[in-house]
């Protein structure tokens, strides 16, 4: 049952993982936050996957988190408080999973994406959505505010922008997405799935070594003042300077020629 929730396929370096519950709008239930763990852990040690696509099948990319799943934790002496702290702190480790992988993840987007399904469109590394996608954290229209998918959007967007789809519980269409980061590419629907595998192929069409030290080093940098982060970005700069791929990548620029490289 997990397996059939999430449907994996590899194309060449690419691995596209597609949520597949289109009856509940691709909910992260319990099922569905275990099978994108699992999938993640799975692809830290992929070496041979250089992006990861991730989509829903049916009507919706993600529609949050099963509200149905939350009222029957209710029943429980607590009223449900041990219940919601285990369903926060699990599908909080799986979208930090997401960063923490070695390969960019490109989340590939359409119908909707609301609350904790915006927060996984924010958590991925890049996104690409179809015109029409509305994107929303509507928890407080119902008396929920998005606290946990707020962790990731006001990572990712502008402040003042995060702040009124929080309080106002409003959708948001894909300009307005891509306008304040939250997307970087709008497809028509009928070529969504070819604007987001283009972009996929030309990250996995680089040197996957230097992709993977850099990606880690875009979020280490991040949280460290400005000084601090220039130290760590060259030390990793050096790191990958000597990188036998990298001197024959110069090489070859210089030498108006394609890279011999050892790896791909």
């Amino acid at each position: 049952m997990t397996e059939d929730l999430l449907l994996r396929e590899d194309r060449g370096a690419i691995a596209t993982l597609t949520m597949n519950d289109p009856a509940r709008l691709n909910a992260l239930s319990d099922a569905m936050i275990a099978a994108l763990s699992a999938a993640f852990d799975r692809l830290a040690d992929a070496p041979e996957v250089k992006v990861v696509i991730l989509r829903g099948a049916g009507r919706a990319f993600c529609a949050g988190h099963d509200l149905r799943e939350m009222q029957a934790a209710r029943q429980a002496p607590d009223g449900g408080a041990a219940a919601f702290k285990d369903l926060f702190d699990r599908c909080a480790a799986m979208m930090q999973r997401i960063p923490a992988l070695p390969q960019p993840v490109i989340a590939e987007v359409h119908g909707i994406a609301t609350a904790a399904g915006c927060q996984l469109v924010a958590s991925c590394d890049m996104a690409v959505a179809a015109e029409g996608t509305r994107f929303g954290v509507n928890g407080v229209n119902i008396g929920l505010f998005c606290s946990t998918p707020m962790v990731a959007l006001t990572r990712k967007v502008a402040p003042g922008l995060a702040f009124e789809m929080l309080t106002t519980g409003e959708f948001i269409d894909p300009a307005r997405a891509r306008e304040g980061g939250l997307i970087n590419r709008i497809a028509p629907p009928e070529g969504l799935e070819a604007a987001t595998r283009a972009l996929a192929e030309t990250v996995a069409g680089k040197l996957g070594a230097a992709v993977k030290i850099g990606k880690r080093a875009f979020y280490d940098q991040r949280g460290l003042p400005l000084g601090e982060a220039y130290a760590h970005a060259g030390r990793v700069m050096v790191e990958n300077m000597l990188y036998r791929d990298t001197n024959e990548g110069i090489c070859a620029f210089l030498e108006k020629r394609k890279p011999d490289w050892s790896q791909s």
